[in-house]
């Protein structure tokens, strides 16, 4: 019997992508957000000093990571409270974000909220238990039937912050349902506006948030942006200790164990904040350069406070403006692909090179 699994979007890019390729200048690919600059040799050479590997590695993460983690979210994230049992370590974010209603139990009858623009893994995750997904940023409107709440701040396409007070008034809600409250953080460091520019946005387990207790809440990371990561799969969940052991109790029989090299890895990557500094600087010259250009071209920028892409918009159908793109060789994903919030927007990823951002530039502007 087949999963009723919701369309991949990305397979639907064919013919744009064929479009943007027939360029003179070959393609600029905006489309997605996959690193392009080199993994900061201090993490490379922590990963090959332990490459000697020969026992399975620990499920929970060795207990060096743990402390990293923990510590981690104190400096960077303003999180305190935190032990090592509230922390686990994750093969990438994505296969946590799309098998947590699975762990957690969840199945027909549930509802998973997700926001009203989202990529399709919170779908998918309900998708795999038969749950009901509601695209919803609005707690009033969550029903009796939440058992999962997914945030996503800074926001997967449209680069929006969700400051303290709308995270806790969906932890509270949450609360009052029932049910469990994950926050997707993963392009926390890469800020770019206001008091984001200078700091991490907020965490859902900041104590303003949560209170003085975790219970019900969760905080899911990603070291594949800030770190450029995306190869290792290297990404962890932290909060509520009784969670965090059901997770790690099925993940035990399952076998979802982080390589024993990546663990040392992210260890050295969560201690070194230099690096992170100069690739949020790589990321910014680009913003920098890029976004103007979209806008003498007619497009508005819209949220885009924080995160790897541009949310722009010229008032028309997203696959209009993605053709218009496409034409000048370059290929972006429609806002559609994300909800239909998205159905005038274009999503335009900042991960390329800076002579493909230059040449992008160069084509917008002719």
């Amino acid at each position: 019997m087949a999963l009723a699994l919701p369309e991949f979007p990305w397979d639907t890019l064919s013919e744009l992508a064929a479009t943007a390729r027939s360029h003179p200048g070959s393609i600029v690919d905006l489309s997605v957000g996959s690193p392009v600059d080199p993994t900061p040799r201090v993490i490379r050479e922590a990963l090959t000093a332990a490459t000697d590997a020969h026992s399975y590695p620990q499920v929970a993460g060795t207990p060096a990571l743990r402390e990293a983690i923990v510590e981690w979210y104190s400096r960077r994230r303003g999180v305190s409270g935190l032990g090592t049992e509230s922390v686990l370590p994750t093969i990438g974010s994505k296969e946590l974000i799309a098998g947590s209603a699975l762990w957690l139990g969840l199945g027909p009858g549930d509802t998973i909220v997700h926001p009203a623009n989202a990529y399709p893994t919170y779908a998918l995750g309900a998708a795999l238990v038969g749950a009901e997904a509601l695209a919803s940023d609005d707690p009033a409107d969550w029903p009796e039937t939440t058992r999962l709440v997914w945030l996503n701040s800074p926001g997967n396409p449209d680069g929006s912050v969700l400051d303290v007070g709308r995270l806790a008034a969906a932890v509270a809600r949450a609360r009052e349902l029932g049910a469990v409250v994950a926050g997707d953080e993963c392009y926390a460091e890469l800020g770019w506006e206001g008091e984001w520019s200078t700091r991490p946005t907020p965490c859902i387990l900041d104590p303003r948030v949560v209170g003085d207790r975790l219970d019900g809440v969760l905080s899911v990371y990603s070291l594949s942006k800030q770190s450029n990561l995306a190869g290792y799969r290297a990404g962890f969940v932290a909060g509520d200790p009784v969670l965090i052991a059901q997770l790690l109790a099925v993940r035990k029989h399952a076998g979802l164990m982080p390589p024993a090299p990546v663990q040392e890895a992210m260890r050295v990557a969560l201690g070194d904040e230099d690096h992170v500094i100069a690739q949020k600087e790589l990321y910014g010259a680009r913003r920098a350069a890029l976004a103007p250009a979209l806008e003498r071209a007619g497009f508005r920028i819209d949220h885009s406070e924080a995160g790897l892409y541009l949310w722009a918009t010229r008032g028309e159908d997203a696959w209009r403006s993605a053709a218009w793109l496409a034409e000048r060789g370059i290929l972006v994903a429609p806002g559609s692909f994300y909800g239909i919030g998205g159905e005038q927007h274009v999503r335009v990823a900042l991960t390329t090179t800076d002579e493909r951002i230059a040449a992008a530039v160069e084509r917008l502007e002719h």
